[in-house]
């Protein structure tokens, strides 16, 4: 119902809608009746906007290993480097600058996209997409500390991402230490986000831009992650559960499955409204105590102060 006053005055030639705005008397005459609009819409969107035929071969300018191996149909562009023993499944595109290191695996229909970096340990599934710039499997940030300072402690674990997980633009996701890294299928990751080692991220998640993840956080299947959340290392997020934007989640700390949180630190989201709104009560009362504390007294009440 949302865009209802916008349907009665479209001139659109044809609309989708759901059966309760089927029986409008205004709005476009040809009404094509779904289940659920926004589904239809996505389709409908898919349908009019083909993908072009992606192209084939390796240019000339990459550069690839020997003995690595490269499926049927599979387009390597311009400046791409393929490692050692690395193996890149069919009909992908590693565009202009990607980079794949030595033992690297990709599925099928994977798309690489320019610049972006698959360090030694990755291994993605099929339909994997990496926009430009993302980078994956490199070494966490893990420091021992010892009296010639700070030594890095070396990264042997796999950065996993699983069939269908999509990561954006200047997003990095590192490679466990001595465990994996893994990113559950159907996984969406926005640009400039950081997922650091070790950290289990379920299935069906979507991670919003420039949130930040510690290493070793377990996160549940179909979480919603807003735009700048912060969560440290250890937290323990349950299945559906959604953090709003900006909050952070203090580790181990843990957010139950399916509750909604919001804040700093984060809390249930009507908690932290309620908080919000007595702060924003507040500040008229502070108005007035300052105006009492500062108004001049009269004779009377400052002759009365000094006998008291």
């Amino acid at each position: 119902m949302k865009y209802l006053a916008a349907f009665r005055t479209s001139r659109a030639g044809a609309a989708l809608v759901s059966s309760s705005t089927a029986a409008e008397r205004s709005g476009p005459v040809t009404r094509v009746v779904v289940d659920d609009v926004a589904d239809a819409l996505t389709r409908a969107a898919q349908a009019f906007s083909p993908r072009r035929p992606s192209p084939q071969g390796i240019d000339p300018a990459a550069r690839v290993a020997p003995d690595a191996s490269v499926g049927e149909g599979t387009f390597v562009g311009p400046f791409a480097v393929i490692g050692a023993e690395a193996r890149i499944g069919a009909r992908g595109v590693l565009e202009a600058g990607a980079w794949i290191g030595p033992g690297v695996v990709l599925g099928d229909d994977c798309h690489i996209g320019p610049n972006a970096v698959c360090y030694p340990g990755a291994r993605l599934g099929h339909r994997v997409r990496l926009k430009a710039g993302a980078v994956v499997g490199g070494p966490g940030f893990g420091y021992g500390h010892g009296p010639t300072g700070h030594q890095r402690i070396p990264h042997l674990g796999a950065c996993i991402l699983e069939d269908d997980v999509e990561v954006g633009s200047g997003s990095c996701i590192d490679r466990g230490n001595f465990e994996d890294t893994v990113i559950g299928r159907g996984t969406k990751i926005d640009n400039l986000v950081q997922v650091g080692h070790n950290v289990r991220l379920g299935q069906r998640c979507l991670v919003m831009a420039t949130t930040g993840i510690a290493g070793s956080c377990h996160i549940g299947d179909d979480v919603v992650i807003a735009g700048g959340v912060g969560i440290a290392d250890h937290a323990e997020i349950g299945n559906a559960a959604v953090l709003s934007a900006k909050c952070v989640v203090f580790g181990p700390g843990a957010v139950a499955a399916g509750e909604v949180v919001g804040g700093y630190p984060a809390r249930p989201h009507r908690a932290f409204l309620r908080a919000q709104a007595a702060m924003y009560r507040l500040a008229p009362l502070v108005e007035e105590l300052v105006a009492l504390a500062t108004e001049p007294r009269s004779g009377a009440e400052t002759d009365d102060h000094a006998r008291g």
